[in-house]
Formats: structure tokens, sequence, C-alpha cells
């Protein structure tokens, strides 16, 4: 029998966790910063369904505030999501680290990829999120969407006063630094491995695999994929979000 009659391999099925415990305290009082209004929805909404619009995602577990997994389950079935999509609600824990770790309990078996990604970042273009699965697909253990800094970059000696004069130590190379978005990719077993043995407060999952010794490699985000989270930011995201129903006529 030779190679061609042997069927070809079932891609590996992605699911993806989106931690929404967090309160946003950057963009003011209220409700949690997931549950803010863009364009008149929730931007949780925005975030699963960004990640839905992904065939290859066919689970989306978002981890709630702990006392909110009910409203969030109340707020996932009023709007339309992709039918062919499963969703999944768990109560979140203190830290955003926990949180995932509680999202990625919930897991059934048979989801050899998981996409973290950050509530926060509502608009997100499908074409990241594949790319991002892709990479993993191909064999990187962790694979984050970043883009190359406008800014030049200085290191300081962190002042203990806010607001007071720091002195810069440093001015690394910008052609070696990258912002890092989300979602961010993994193989799940190494996933897991890292959220059992690593314990330290990192800043995001990537990190957290970086302290296994693996590497992560890194694929292009896009600029509509930042996150929202100072009040400026919000009017940028409903600008964008304005424009793409011009153009999309939805």
């Amino acid at each position: 029998m030779s190679d061609d009659s042997l069927p070809a391999p079932v891609p590996a099925r992605a699911a993806a966790v989106i931690p929404a415990a967090g309160r946003g305290v950057r963009l003011g009082p209220g409700a949690p910063k997931a549950l803010r209004a863009l364009g008149g929805t929730p931007m949780l909404i925005h975030a699963v369904r960004a990640l839905a619009a992904s065939r290859a995602v066919s689970l989306v577990v978002v981890v709630a505030p702990p006392d909110g997994a009910a409203e969030v389950r109340s707020l996932l079935d009023t709007h339309a999501l992709p039918d062919r999509t499963d969703f999944v609600v768990v109560p979140g824990g203190e830290t955003r680290q926990e949180s995932v770790k509680l999202g990625l309990d919930a897991l059934p078996p048979g989801h050899d990829i998981v996409l973290v990604h950050d509530a926060a970042r509502p608009l997100v273009p499908v074409d990241t999120v594949d790319a991002v699965i892709e990479a993993v697909r191909d064999g990187a253990p962790a694979v984050v969407p970043a883009l190359p800094l406008a800014d030049t970059v200085k290191e300081v000696e962190p002042a203990e006063v806010p607001g007071a004069p720091e002195p810069v130590v440093a001015t690394p190379d910008r052609a070696r630094l990258r912002a890092v978005q989300t979602p961010q990719g993994f193989d799940r077993a190494t996933l897991v491995r890292a959220h059992e043995t690593v314990t330290d407060d990192v800043t995001d999952d990537a990190g957290m695999v970086e302290r296994l010794g693996l590497t992560v490699v890194a694929v292009p985000g896009h600029e509509e994929a930042f996150k929202v989270t100072r009040p400026l930011d919000l009017v940028l995201a409903e600008a964008v979000l304005a424009r793409r129903r011009l153009n999309d006529g939805f």
C-alpha cells in the first residue's frame, strides 16, 4: 500500500481559555473590565467571537469572576455565538495565573492545542489566531503573537515615589524587542506542566514555559489586537469597531 492511500492526519484540535475574572481598575469604577460595553456589546463577547471565528477552535472556556459565573453564562446565552463551537464557563481564582489553571483543568480530553487569550483584547483578527495555532501544529511548544516596538525603550532605576524623575540606566536595542499580544498558543501537555511546576509570579503563560527551559517562538501580531486597559484604549477600540462595521456592513 502506497503512502498516497493513507488517510490524511487529522489536525490537532484547539481549545481557548479566556481569563475574564479581573476587575480592570485602570478603566475606572463599574463593571469588571471584560463586561464593559464596546459598540453596545460586552468586550468579553467580542473576544469570545474572535477566538471562535477560527475553525480550528472547537471549545472556548471562559473563566469568570468567582462570584460572576452565572452572570457570564447568561451573557453567553443571550448573544449569538457560532454553533460549531462549544462554550464552558468556570469560576476563576484570585490571580490570573490561578484563573488560567482553573480554565485548563476544565478542558476535556481531545484538545491538544490550548490558546490563552486576554478578554481585554476584543478585536484580535482571526488570521492572528490561526497563525498562532499553525505554529503550534508545526511543533512549537509555545507561540506568542508579537509586534516590533515603534518607540525607543529606556531601562530606568524605578523611583521610590511615583512621578519622581528616574535615572536611565540603559537603552536596549529596539530591533531585538517585541511587544507581546494574545492569544498565546501552547502544546497542551507543555502548558499543563508549566502550571504545575512554575509557582513564581509571571506576567504571561509563555513566560512560564520559558522557565521550563523550552523555546517560545513569536509570530507576527496585529495592531488591532491591542489591550483595552485605559479609557483612551476604549475610544480607539470603538473607532476600530465602527470602521469594521462600515467596511463589513454588519
